[in-house]
This record gives structure tokens, sequence and C-alpha cells, in this order.
């Protein structure tokens, strides 16, 4: 992966992560916890999407849109747990 991708990755994850806070938390968690929230979330949907036959298309909308949704996922579930 070149310097490149990786600060596109990373960039989406911030993105994601922001977006995830604003819709399930109400607010966004920091630099740092925006962007561990966005791609812990594009893992959690890289890994839901294809096993239950999800696309959203490529491009870098959709990839923040994909780990948006993943990162939503994961901050529920962490709700949950929490209580």
């Amino acid at each position: 992966m070149g310097i490149e991708s990786l600060l596109i990755f990373l960039i989406v994850g911030v993105i994601a992560g922001w977006i995830a806070g604003k819709l399930v938390h109400g607010g966004g968690f920091g630099l740092v916890g925006n962007m561990v929230v966005g791609v812990v979330g594009a893992v959690i949907a890289g890994w839901l999407f294809p096993f239950v036959g999800v696309s959203l298309g490529t491009g870098f909308l959709a990839a923040v849109v994909h780990a948006t949704i993943g990162a939503v996922i994961l901050l529920v579930l962490l709700r949950l747990i929490k209580g």
C-alpha cells in the first residue's frame, strides 16, 4: 500500500467516524477516536457486506458510506454492550 492509499484510507476513516459519531452518539470522538471508529467500521462493513450480498460500488463516496455504515454498527453494538 502506497502512502497515498494509506492517507486516503485514514481520511475516509476520520470522515466516517465523525459522521457515525454524530448519528449515534451526538458528537465526535476527536481526530484519533474518529479515525479508529471509522477504520474499524470499514473493516466490519468490509466483512459484513459481501457476506449478505450488498455492494455499494467503488470510489471515495462509496468508501465513506461503506465505512460509516460499519462504524454505526460498531457504535450501536458498543452502546448495547455498555448498557
